[in-house]
């Protein structure tokens, strides 16, 4: 965290670039969308709209407690977020004395205002939860999922029955095959035909995920399954930037990584196939779209973590190195860097709402001072570049005439233990501040809303309009500003 705002700025600046043209694909939402709900069939739920992100988590938009039976309430949806998959979560109580009971509905949001009825209990139930008559998107999928589903049904239970078939030159088993191929070239040309007719639509970028790649049925298990996994990739466009915004590559993906499962009988199989797949998987991502190919990092670097698979994690270093790999860590940093750019002089600074080193609740926005100015200072304890500035910025504040005019509120993004130690002990030296932790450290709101990407940050505002007056790198040009 030592690394200057502004160093680290020109160092990250061409991710930024990366990232801004590769979301440039697809449809353009010129505006907002709003999702209107009207709740009924409970006695009240809190709910809460998530959009899937590019690091396979749902990250909340926004929450809406204590929504009562009949009663409707209305989110609006950012462009930025458009278009998208999306998790709709209520938690709900059927009697005024239940405990609160969760339930998902996942739907698509494009370029259309969405009515929900919506019923928590049976939120996926078409019967009780159903969006607007003439609803465009949600409407057909669900009408290509019928129909994909009759369709591919036989295929599937065929594919099956040669993948398992023991007497592999008996006249049934040829004549399966050929009755396969014939199936999954008539089925894979309908899709083709699906994907060209509705293309205009977001959820055509889900019809990819169904295809059924050419198959060799020939020799041993093993052997169909491997050729299974070396076609399994056939036909997919990774260059597609919208993939990432689907909770069926997840699906998907470990479909793929399943294969490689059936083929791992001993756990020293295990430690050499995983780290394979992951290696086979990521160099295609690679040739496609930068978000696609940081996801497929993103996905590999979290199973190999979660199952301590050290030759895997090995295998991802050169690719978290590569500065065309937009993982999740990556995006997050080009996001911050795309909101420095609105954080400018003239604007109102964002909220901070938390509580102080004492405990007492703090809003910014309700701060309470005769002072001309507020600085805002994100520091750490642990920051050589942050105790550099602290010594040159605390004996110039602490002069009668600066300190009559200036607020100084240092906000601390200590993550460690011992970090969190030094800080309890420095803030007893630096009386006459407003200290306060931020428990997420660079992830916390208040470091997201001033898109903190590295300590120390330092905002200059005008303590009776609240507006940022400047965001000046070093003391001295806070100094100046100041007087």
């Amino acid at each position: 965290m030592n690394i200057r705002r502004n160093k680290l700025r020109d160092i990250l600046i061409g991710i930024f670039l990366i990232s801004s043209a590769s979301v440039c694909c697809g449809q353009i939402q010129p505006h907002d969308i709003t999702l209107t709900i009207h709740l009924r069939g409970v006695f009240e739920s809190k709910i809460t709209l998530m959009s899937l992100s590019v690091s396979r988590t749902s990250k909340t938009i926004t929450e809406v407690p204590g929504i009562k039976n009949g009663e409707t309430t209305k989110i609006t949806v950012s462009k930025d977020y458009l278009p998208g998959e999306f998790v709709l979560r209520f938690d709900y109580k059927e009697k005024e004395t239940s405990t609160p009971y969760p339930s998902e509905k996942y739907f698509f949001f494009n370029d259309q205002d969405l009515e929900l009825w919506a019923s928590p209990m049976f939120c996926n139930n078409a019967d009780s939860t159903r969006f607007q008559k003439g609803e465009r998107e949600n409407a057909l999928y669900a009408a290509f999922s019928r129909e994909n589903a009759g369709k591919k049904e036989k295929l599937a239970v065929l594919q099956s029955f040669l993948m398992n078939y023991d007497d592999t030159e008996s006249q049934l088993y040829q004549d399966g095959i050929k009755e396969f191929e014939k199936r999954r070239m008539a089925y894979d040309q309908w899709l083709k035909g699906r994907e060209q007719q509705d293309k205009s639509f977001f959820v055509s970028n889900l019809y990819c995920f169904q295809y059924v790649p050419e198959i060799s049925f020939k020799g041993s298990e093993t052997d169909r399954i491997n050729n299974l996994i070396t076609h399994y990739f056939d036909g997919m466009d990774f260059k597609d930037p919208l993939l990432v915004k689907t909770s069926n590559l997840i699906k998907w993906m470990d479909n793929y990584v399943n294969l490689y499962g059936q083929l791992c009988t001993t756990t020293a199989l295990r430690d050499s196939l995983f780290p394979l797949a992951g290696k086979t998987a990521i160099e295609r991502a690679k040739q496609g779209n930068p978000l696609v190919y940081g996801w497929m990092v993103d996905y590999f670097y979290r199973g190999y973590e979660a199952n301590a698979i050290d030759a895997g994690m090995k295998v991802l270093e050169p690719y978290l190195n590569d500065p065309d790999c937009l993982t999740s860590k990556r995006q997050e940093i080009a996001r911050r860097l795309k909101g420095i750019q609105t954080l400018v002089p003239g604007t109102k600074a964002p909220e901070i709402v938390m509580n102080d080193a004492e405990g007492n609740p703090f809003d910014l926005d309700k701060f309470q001072t005769k002072s001309k100015y507020i600085i805002v200072l994100f520091w750490s304890a642990d920051c050589s570049h942050c105790a550099e500035t602290v010594e040159k910025l605390y004996p110039w504040q602490q002069q009668p005439d600066i300190r009559s005019k200036t607020d100084i509120i240092a906000i601390s993004l200590d993550e460690t233990e011992t970090a969190k130690k030094a800080w309890d002990e420095k803030i007893l030296k630096l009386k006459g501040w407003k200290h306060m932790k931020a428990a997420e450290g660079v992830n916390s709101k208040a470091a997201n809303d001033y898109y903190v990407l590295s300590t120390p940050v330092m905002i200059l505002i005008d303590a009776l309009t609240r507006e940022i007056i400047s965001l000046p790198n070093t003391p001295e040009e806070l100094f100046k500003a100041v007087k």
